[in-house]
This record gives structure tokens, C-alpha cells and sequence, in this order.
């Protein structure tokens, strides 16, 4: 049931608010209700968890390119609504904050054509349980996924939204865990991950995320050691991290590029860190298992960390493709001996081949576009593949192409506006075009 709030104005554009009330979802509107389709900017925001980094969030917002931005939660109310749409001075056609009430919300036509029809996504704060629960393997899942991989548009998330956006995640599931009892049994029952079947970000594989990591009453650096510690054991992979202190904020653009955001040196605490497991040989921990305290130590180096201060213009980044490149940050040695964690601020950068994989992205032409039904698509890339999405979201076509100009017979679809996303191992192409009869 839909209520009307009064009408309002703003910078002379005509305001409409409404809250939509349902058994499973609430949702807050604000902005123009034209939904309109423009082309986003790739981008992942993830923000440590206290309060918004507003550059950060102007950053995340500029790349919805006047877009509409839905925020998903699972309690609170519409409190982002006026703040992304009229506080920060970027313009976007519309906020909708969505509410999920319940798991059957993650069903509903009116929330899924929301979330699809969205030029940016962001995650708000609260129980990343529950999100795991309300959103994987549903049509939101796949939505939030399609918006980054498709699309080519931003998703960001602040505490439990940062938590769950790395292909490995805490879950929560089984309640929170200290700092200090993830060290003394890694293999606690709280200790429960998801691994590669949630969000599916470019430049965050083998990356687990972490947040608040300097709250006093719940300090997490230890804890981001412990996630990693079990991410090597259970995985089998050289893993990474990427922490954010509280009202610091990491934005990675389409290249790669990882800047901290923030107001250092004005609030010291303002600092980011970027967690690789360390490239020696043997690597990993040497002692994890349960009920005994974790011992990764390899010689006091056993996780290479860059330490980022976070400012107001961001200038300060790391480079994700090779997590060695960066500018304005400092190289630490953090290890664990016998559940104690010790961070030496005097280190040198990891001398490692990356391990997580390259994106970059596909250069292609697409026309004629409009197209009658013909598709031609020209790239140089070897070998690709590639998949049609209606702006549903659903998969409409998919196949291979190589080199050249390749030609696409269309004609069984029918009228109206498509995404086209080609991908190869390490890159990735998306595109708008539209079908006229």
C-alpha cells in the first residue's frame, strides 16, 4: 500500500516522498518516479563502519551519472534518502531505500525491477547475517552482481554492507567474535565464512573485508588476521584483506585504482589497510587448529600490510592489480605467535607475484546501435564470451567470438533496450544498445 507524503520542493525540481508498506519490505522514495537509463561508471565503495565518508560517498554517487540509487537494508528507515539526493551536491534522478522486512521481500516484482533498474546500489550498516540470508542465491543477488558486471555500474556498502562485498566474507551467522578469541581458536564456532558464492567483485577475489577495525570496544585488527589465517587454511590461496578504520573509506575505480578517503591528517585514525599473506616459502600459518591458539609468524613476516592514510581528495591509493604500487602509504609486518598479534611498522614491500586476477578492460565497438537486429561487435580480443541481459536482467542470449568483426543475429528479439557483456579471463566489456522493429 502506497502512502503519498506532502509534496516538497527542492532546487526548483519538484520532490515526491513516499514510503511503500508491505508484509515483507518498507521502502522510502525520494527524487523523480521517471525511472531513466543511463550509463553508470564501475566503482566499489567500502566504508569502515561509525560514519560516511562524504567524499567518498560523492565519489560512489558521481558514478550512478545522474542514475537512480536504491539502497538495500535490513532495519532502520530512509535516513539516506536526502542525504545522497540533496546534501552532498551531486545530481541523480532518485534514492529508493528498500527495507527487507523479511527473506520473501528478495521475491517481490516491485523490489526486483528496483534493484535492477539501478545506475548504483548501495548496502547500508547493520547485520551482514542478515543480508546473507535475504539476498543470496536470490534475484537481488544476482541483480547486485549484474549492476557491477554488466552494468559496469558502482555498488558501495558502509560496516555490514562493506563486510559481506569480498569474494570471501564473514558471515555471521553463529554471532560476532572478538579479536582476541578468533586468534585463540581460529576454528571457534562463531569463526563461519562464506567463500565465492555472494558478490562478485573484479579486484576483490581472494579478498576478505573487514570493518571498525580501531572501535575501541571491539579493536579488529586481530580479527582481520584470524579471517585471513582461515581463508589460506580453507582455500588453499594466498590471501588478502582490505580493513577499513571507522570513518575511513576505500574507493576502487575500473582500473584498479584503491584510494583512501577520509580527513587525515586532521583525524589521525583516518586510515585504511590493504592484508596480503606474504609470498615466502613455506607461507601460511604454522599452526592453526582448533581449540589452539593460531601462530603465523614465517620469520615476523607473515602478512605484508600497506597502510593508507585516508584524506578529503583521495590521493593517496594502492594498486590492485599488482598490490605492490601505491603512493602515500607505509609497509607493515603483522604475525601471530601463539595468539598474540604483533604489527612492525618497519617493513619493506612484498617482493610477490600478484595471484588475484588482472581486470582490465575489453576495448570493442559495437554497432549499428540502434540496431534493426544485426549486431556487429569489433574487438581484438583472442577468444571471449559474451551474454545479453533485457533491463530485467534476465539472459537473453549468450555465445562465443574471437578477433575481428563478429556479427550477431538478433532478430529474435524483440523491441526494447539491452546490456551486452563480454568477458575473458582477466577483462571484462559492457555496452547499451537498442533493438527498433
Amino acid at each position: 500500500m502506497k502512502h503519498l507524503n506532502p509534496t516538497i520542493f527542492l532546487l526548483g525540481a519538484m520532490l515526491f516522498s513516499f514510503i511503500l508498506n508491505g508484509q515483507s519490505y518498507t521502502s522510502y522514495f525520494t527524487g523523480n518516479e521517471v525511472n531513466i537509463d543511463v550509463q553508470p561508471q564501475f566503482g566499489l565503495c567500502l566504508m569502515g563502519g561509525a560514519g560516511e565518508s562524504d567524499e567518498a560517498m560523492v565519489w560512489f554517487l558521481e558514478r550512478a551519472n545522474g542514475g537512480d540509487v536504491v539502497v538495500l537494508r535490513a532495519s532502520g528507515s530512509g535516513g539516506y534518502n536526502d542525504y545522497m539526493y540533496s546534501e552532498l551536491g551531486v545530481t541523480i534522478n532518485s534514492v529508493e531505500t528498500i527495507v527487507f522486512n523479511t527473506a520473501e521481500a528478495a521475491f517481490d516484482p516491485y523490489v526486483i525491477d528496483k534493484v535492477n533498474n539501478a545506475e548504483a546500489i548501495w548496502m547500508a550498516g547493520g547485520d551482514q547475517n542478515d543480508y546473507v540470508t535475504y539476498w543470496k542465491d536470490t534475484p537481488i543477488q544476482d541483480a547486485i552482481n549484474n549492476l557491477i558486471n554488466v552494468k559496469s555500474g558502482p555498488v558501495g556498502g558502509i560496516s555490514a554492507g562493506m563486510a559481506v562485498m569480498g569474494q570471501a566474507y564473514f558471515s555471521a551467522g553463529a554471532g560476532s567474535i572478538t579479536s582476541e578469541n578468533a586468534l585463540a581458536n581460529p576454528f571457534a564456532f562463531q569463526m563461519q565464512f562464506g567463500y565465492n558464492d555472494f558478490i562478485d567483485a573484479p579486484f576483490l577475489e581472494n579478498v576478505i573485508t573487514e570493518t571498525h577495525l580501531n572501535d575501541p570496544d571491539r579493536i579488529r585488527y586481530g580479527r582481520v588476521f584470524a579471517f585471513m589465517a582461515r581463508l589460506a587454511y580453507d582455500q588453499g590461496v594466498r590471501p588478502y584483506g582490505i580493513g577499513s578504520n571507522e570513518f575511513a573509506a576505500v574507493a576502487i575505480d575500473e582500473d584498479g585504482i584503491a584510494r583512501g578517503f577520509g580527513e587525515y591528517p586532521e583525524y589521525e585514525e583516518d586510515l585504511v589497510y590493504f592484508l596480503q599473506g606474504n609470498c615466502v616459502e613455506p607461507n601460511g600459518p604454522e599452526i592453526i587448529l582448533a581449540a589452539q591458539p593460531l601462530t603465523w609468524n614465517r620469520s615476523g613476516e607473515a602478512v605484508k600490510v600497506y597502510r593508507l592514510p585516508a584524506t578529503a581528495t583521495g590521493e593517496n591509493y594502492l594498486d590492485l592489480n599488482n598490490w605492490t604500487d601505491g603512493e602515500g602509504g607505509f609497509w607493515e609486518n603483522w604475525y601471530v605467535i601463539e595468539g598474540e598479534l604483533t604489527r612492525d611498522t618497519d617493513a619493506a614491500a612484498p617482493d610477490c607475484v600478484v595471484s588475484v586476477r588482472n581486470h582490465r578492460l575489453i576495448e570493442a565497438l559495437v554497432f549499428p546501435n540502434p540496431s534493426s537486429g544485426t549486431l556487429h561487435i569489433q574487438t581484438e580480443e583472442a577468444k571471449w564470451t559474451y551474454q545479453i541481459f533485457d533491463v530485467a536482467g534476465r539472459l537473453m542470449g549468450q555465445g562465443t567470438g574471437g578477433s575481428g568483426q563478429n556479427e550477431l543475429n538478433l532478430k529474435a528479439l524483440p523491441q526494447g533496450i539491452y546490456k551486452l557483456s563480454i568477458r575473458t579471463e582477466n577483462a571484462n566489456f559492457s555496452s547499451s544498445f537498442v533493438i527498433v522493429q
